[in-house]
């Protein structure tokens, strides 16, 4: 009966050590992307001082990263609403 309660107890107390190294990884991990978003950010205005616009660059990102196909069919639709819609 002992030999079973501290076999629980060990696989208990297992299970809370992988719990914590979890909780710690995603800590740093958080500290991490805090500390990447605070460069990004002063990459922006750093650019912004130069004369380069923010949220153009975010869009340009964005389309950087979009498969050709896709990118080329959305510009496409884009099109046909703008000129549904008589926006040149």
């Amino acid at each position: 009966m002992n030999e079973i309660l501290n076999d629980e107890i060990t696989e208990s107390k297992s299970k809370d050590d992988r719990l914590k190294s979890f909780i710690e990884r995603i800590e740093r991990l958080e500290e991490e992307k805090s500390n990447i978003l605070a460069d990004i950010k002063e990459v922006y205005s750093e650019a912004k001082g130069l004369g380069y616009d923010p949220k153009i660059m975010r869009k340009v990102l964005v389309i950087r990263k979009m498969d050709i196909d896709e990118r080329l069919e959305q510009e496409a639709l884009l099109d046909t609403y703008r000129n549904a819609l008589g926006i040149f």
